[in-house]
């Protein structure tokens, strides 16, 4: 790791610290003069922001820099979580001042993705009806079965494409997986069906779509009231119903005011895992709302299709943990590229 990253990483564990503070906490072994040099560059490039004068100078991430700072996550998740240090609690804060104060992407990035978006508008304007629908079919079928591998379904590719395409179940899998996979096909169904279903975000909408996704899995319904927690973290989501469906509706609010599509869509895949409103079924309503947001819009949807399972709940659990979203955001940029070069 380069000093710049170091000092960056620094002060998203230590926010208001000495410039001497800083280089002692990195074992900097230069001068001074490099070490302000260094700061000084990293504020210019909105990274660090400048609290007090003289003396008493102090120095914290940018909102920015907190949220979109790269993570080694093997350097990360090599330290046991017991001895990580987080943030156990939800962040209020994250959803009402953070993310709305930031750019998620790019100009870079927004280009690239916009290019790509371009690609795909072109390549269906030129396809019949029925290759764009046989093109989706094939899509469906591989985010049902990544959706339901990220959350433990043993189903292989094989095995879900004949599932859903001629209902045939595959030997030696339970009768829950089969449903996952189902309500997944009916859930995206849906979403095509009323493509303007979330032009919108609501609660309720998502609700809908949690619904869809847990029907028959012994699930309960809507809002939860009692206490969840997440294997490999010390986050602990909220466990009040009240100030859970507060979240969800700040979450809506900060996505409706958002003008750029991917930024809506990447909110929506990160925020509605995050808040964890449901006892259970949390990723999968969070993946169909992102989906069915870029749908909304015209946009191509993901399939998740070459995202590496473990990667995924990395990429989660340090969001949840340190509110960055850097490691989220190349999942679902890479992610973008593929369905547009794969599917269409």
């Amino acid at each position: 790791m380069d000093i710049s990253r170091k000092i960056l990483h620094y002060l998203h564990f230590h926010p208001h610290s000495s410039r001497e503070e800083i280089a002692k906490g990195i074992a900097f072994e230069g001068s001074d003069s490099t070490m302000k040099r260094l700061i000084a560059i990293a504020v210019k490039n909105g990274e660090i922001e400048v609290e007090g004068k003289a003396r008493a100078t102090l120095y914290r991430l940018s909102n920015r820099a907190h949220l979109l700072m790269p993570f080694n996550l093997d350097t990360y998740f090599s330290i046991d979580q017991d001895n990580r240090e987080v943030q156990t609690s939800f962040n209020f804060e994250l959803i009402r001042e953070l993310l709305p104060s930031v750019s998620l992407f790019t100009e870079d990035e927004s280009n690239h993705l916009l290019a790509l978006q371009a690609e795909f508008t072109l390549h269906t304007r030129e396809m019949t009806e029925t290759e764009y629908n046989k093109e989706m079919e094939r899509l469906g079928i591989d985010l049902s079965w990544k959706s339901s591998q990220i959350e433990g379904n043993t189903y292989s590719l094989l095995e879900t494409e004949r599932l859903l395409k001629e209902s045939r179940t595959a030997d030696g899998k339970t009768r829950e997986e089969a449903v996952m996979l189902l309500n997944h096909k009916d859930a995206l169904r849906f979403i095509l069906d009323n493509p303007d279903y979330l032009q919108n975000l609501s609660v309720s909408h998502i609700e809908d779509i949690h619904q869809l996704l847990t029907k028959e899995l012994s699930v309960d319904r809507g809002i939860r009231h009692r206490r969840v927690g997440i294997t490999g973290t010390n986050y602990h989501p909220l466990d009040n119903e009240f100030q859970i469906r507060e979240a969800m509706q700040d979450t809506c609010y900060l996505i409706n005011g958002k003008s750029n599509i991917f930024e809506k869509a990447l909110l929506a895949l990160c925020l509605i895992s995050y808040i964890q409103a449901f006892s259970d079924g949390n990723k999968r309503t969070a993946r169909i709302t992102s989906n069915a947001i870029l749908i909304a819009n015209g946009y191509c949807p993901l399939s998740f299709r070459t995202v590496d399972s473990i990667d995924y709940k990395k990429a989660m659990l340090i969001f949840y943990e340190q509110n960055n979203i850097y490691a989220f955001k190349q999942i679902f940029m890479n992610q973008f590229e593929f369905a547009v070069r794969e599917y269409f």
